[in-house]
């Protein structure tokens, strides 16, 4: 992946996500919001064994487990830190969030 900055607009069952992401050489950060781009809940990955290791920064009023699960996975696959940031109106369903994670990394693995 080239180092840059890329943004990506994601429609779903009449929401829509702003994805920012900023690629650099040992990791990305990473910032999903929804109509606007604001800064949320903040977490960082970072894998550098087996296991990723996860630190919340700003904790989360909901969706961590979803926060939590995309960066430790951009960060293995990586093989480097993920920091990422996310502000929702309103909780994702299960639908919302399969379709974020699958948008978001393939944007990542291309």
């Amino acid at each position: 992946m080239e180092s840059g900055c890329n943004t990506k607009t994601i429609a779903y069952e009449n929401r829509t996500f702003i994805v920012n992401m900023l690629n650099l050489e040992n990791g990305i950060i990473i910032s999903i919001s929804e109509n606007s781009p604001k800064i949320g809940s903040m977490l960082i990955s970072i894998s550098s064994g087996p296991v990723p290791s996860t630190s919340i920064i700003i904790p989360t009023k909901s969706e961590e487990f979803f926060l939590k699960l995309l960066s430790e996975k951009i960060s293995s696959f990586l093989r480097g830190i993920c920091l990422i940031t996310g502000n929702f109106e309103k909780p994702l369903d299960n639908k919302t969030t399969k379709q974020l994670m699958q948008e978001i990394m393939g944007e990542i693995t291309q």
